[in-house]
């Protein structure tokens, strides 16, 4: 039986998530991502595990959303590649991604290179460039 310290972590570390993304949405290192490719990873696992409290709180003020639907019924998340992490500079990073989903039959691609800030110690989401294709 699968309990939250052995179930796969989404992201596709191939750590369970509690020693993976799940420490940084509840827990000691509640929002306390290290750095941007590990808050891109643990927003990822949000995304698949629908926690919509921890995607809000974890995108940066300036650009967040009033609210977030939860995902689709139907909709299955296949996987997530990280292609690229750059750290600009102390405060500033970037991560480009794919991630993979499937709705109704049909394969979806999320191409994104997205843009974080650090702000107070802490690293949030900013915004991205994206492309998806089916």
């Amino acid at each position: 039986m699968n309990t939250p310290d052995t179930l796969p972590c989404p992201c596709g570390s191939g750590h369970t998530l509690q020693a993976c993304c799940g420490r940084y949405h509840a827990g000691a290192l509640a929002g306390q991502a290290p750095d941007a490719e590990a808050l891109m990873r643990s927003r990822y696992s949000a995304f698949v595990l629908d926690r919509l409290d921890y995607l809000l709180a974890s995108w940066h003020p300036d650009t967040r959303p009033a609210s977030l639907e939860a995902n689709e019924p139907g909709l299955r998340w296949l996987g997530l590649d990280v292609k690229r992490h750059v750290r600009l500079d102390e405060t500033h990073a970037t991560v480009e991604f794919v991630a993979r989903s499937k709705l109704g039959g049909r394969a979806h691609r999320l191409h994104e290179v997205s843009r974080f800030e650090r702000i107070d110690g802490r690293w949030y989401y900013l915004d991205g460039d994206l492309s998806s294709s089916r």
